[in-house]
């Protein structure tokens, strides 16, 4: 038996890919379970009940609003206070944290893993994801892996983070760069109340 590349496989080899596909299936069976109940239970308690059940670490007063989707949710931590729009991709494949009252729009797409396009496999690589407290994420950004995201920066509309954004900078564009700064340097702000049935 072959791999994907046409070497030569062990039988200890094939035996550890069939366990691997096998954990992946199971996985995949999960990820499916909470893709549908994101996009069909219209009750955040009920949502969030079964995002923790699926190991998602989800502090207190934090909601996440319907069409949210997951990748190994095992790996994410949202702090307390935070509030996820509509339709945002978080990926657990490597460590993913969001702080307190962080405000992340509608179709957000956070990442921290990607394929390394200079391996003779295509092969994946995986970094984690650390977004500060305070953070407000525009619609539409794309955060790539191993990007920090320092407490109180603003990432615009449509932003591609692919490095680090230090603390109250407010960044945009594609790849995003610095555009400004935040004048409050003490944010102890509370989030509004998510939309109901969203």
């Amino acid at each position: 038996m072959k791999d994907r590349m046409g070497r030569e496989l062990t039988t200890e080899d094939v035996a550890k890919k069939a366990l691997n596909r096998g954990v992946n299936v199971l996985l995949d069976f999960e990820i499916m379970i909470l893709n549908l109940i994101s996009c069909l239970v219209p009750l955040h308690s009920v949502r969030k009940f079964a995002f923790r059940l699926a190991g998602i670490k989800i502090g207190k007063n934090s909601f996440i609003h319907m069409g949210t989707r997951f990748f190994l949710p095992i790996n994410i931590t949202i702090g307390e206070g935070t509030i996820i729009g509509d339709h945002v991709f978080l990926d657990g494949r490597a460590p993913l944290k969001i702080g307190d009252h962080v405000d992340i729009a509608s179709q957000v797409l956070i990442y921290n893993s990607e394929h390394n396009i200079n391996s003779e496999g295509f092969n994946p690589t995986e970094e984690p994801v650390d977004i500060g407290d305070y953070v407000f994420i525009g619609p539409r950004a794309i955060i790539l892996p191993g990007v920090r995201i320092g407490e109180g920066a603003v990432i615009g509309a449509g932003a591609v983070v692919t490095k680090d954004v230090a603390p109250f900078k407010i960044v945009g564009g594609v790849p995003a760069k610095v555009i400004g700064e935040r004048k409050n340097k003490n944010p102890h702000y509370k989030l509004g109340r998510a939309r109901l049935f969203q």
